[in-house]
């Protein structure tokens, strides 16, 4: 997994009207009892923490272990149509009102999922403006319509409190992420944990806008979205593993400090490399965390390396030499062949590869796939990467 430094416009109207009749949580019908739900039903595809259930009075979402460590975790919310009349014997915290009109987004990727669906006004906060790159939200914000709410142990409650948001749509490192959120939670404001960086599958990620698709009652077009995304995502890698012939050996990152996080095997960026035909370094290994090693290690297995990429906050080969001469002598930096996802940065540092690359995974494995195999997609422009000078 990587490090964590820390993604069409439709006529609404139409949209609105069309989706009214079959959102999640039917108008029409009340009901006052839980009902019997069979847990192990599930209606997502890839989303592996994700779990979305739609019955006559509600849409059940569970999410599961939304934080890096989290074993055996499980977070249950209800949502029920605004003007329903439903009332549910459940605890009022786990009860979220639908669709939603005011959020705030604690993560850049939930804009992009948002904005997809035509929802962007319902954004009135964010955590850490400096990394938002939507033009529209890093514009409120410079006018002050949207808010910073700041972060984990630095969290704004007073500015929440006076916003009023109907949710908070959080992301946790770790499980003390659970103590910010319940100062909130005591304020009366709802809260949901959001676990799509989590997902190793780049489909299981882009799959989170059905979270979002039934928070704004827009579950058809959420579907059709991501159905559209797996079909393209699928439809390429079939095509490259047709086209394939020799794998190229893939290492990623950049030491920080005297430490080199390394994502493993099993890590989303470490799935994207195989989809486009690569052989990561680390393919064999397996955690939840990304795995510290010294430099010593990873510069002797860099040797075998092909190609450089995800080179951290490096936007130039000089920067690369400046954290550590020697790895100006790895075989691929010296070829030339070192490539970072930073072509799309703002002037205040947003990067829409955490943006609309959470979404759209597969504009990531074209650009992956046309650095390793450039003879498969031939003139591909890169959308996220870059080649480092």
């Amino acid at each position: 997994m990587e490090m964590i430094f820390l993604y069409k416009r439709i006529n609404l109207f139409i949209i609105t009207m069309t989706i009214a009749f079959v959102c999640s949580c039917n108008i029409h019908r009340q009901n006052t009892k839980n009902e019997n739900i069979d847990e192990n039903k599930r209606e997502v595809i890839y989303a592996e923490r994700l779990n979305v259930i739609h019955t006559d009075s509600c849409t059940i979402i569970t999410i599961r272990d939304p934080w890096q460590g989290a074993a055996g975790v499980t977070q249950t919310y209800y949502l029920v149509g605004r003007n329903s009349g439903i009332n549910l014997s459940l605890p009022a915290s786990r009860v979220i009102k639908v669709p939603v009109e005011k959020i705030i987004c604690m993560s850049a990727t939930h804009l992009a999922m948002i904005k997809a669906l035509g929802e962007s006004p319902s954004v009135v906060a964010v955590s850490g403006q400096k990394y938002i790159y939507d033009s529209l939200i890093s514009s409120n914000i410079k006018l002050g319509v949207v808010k910073d709410v700041g972060y984990e142990s630095g969290l704004n409650t007073e500015l929440i409190l006076k916003i009023s948001p109907d949710l908070v749509m959080m992301y946790g490192i770790g499980s003390e992420s659970v103590s910010y959120t319940g100062k909130i939670e005591e304020l009366g404001i709802k809260v949901i944990f959001n676990a799509d960086y989590l997902e190793n599958h780049p489909l299981g990620k882009a799959e989170w806008i059905r979270l979002f698709g039934a928070l704004y009652c827009r579950e058809k077009l959420a579907d059709s979205i991501f159905m559209a995304e797996s079909e393209l995502y699928n439809t390429i890698k079939d095509d490259i593993r047709r086209q394939l012939g020799n794998r190229p050996k893939i290492m990623l990152g950049l030491p920080f400090k005297d430490t080199w996080y390394i994502s493993p095997g099993n890590s989303y960026i470490s799935r994207l490399i195989d989809d486009a035909g690569g052989s990561y370094l680390w393919a064999g290994t397996e955690s939840s965390y990304s795995m510290p090693l010294s430099i010593e290690d990873v510069f002797t297995r860099s040797l075998k390396a092909d190609f450089w990429l995800n080179t951290g906050t490096a936007s130039s080969r000089n920067e690369i030499v400046s954290v550590d001469p020697r790895l100006s002598l790895i075989p691929c930096f010296e070829a030339g062949y070192v490539y970072n996802n930073n072509k799309r940065i703002n002037q205040d540092g947003g990067n829409d590869y955490w943006e609309t690359g959470a979404l759209y995974p597969d504009k990531i494995l074209k650009d992956i796939a046309s650095i390793i195999h450039p003879d498969i997609l031939p003139g591909h422009e890169l959308n996220y990467y870059r080649k480092l000078e």
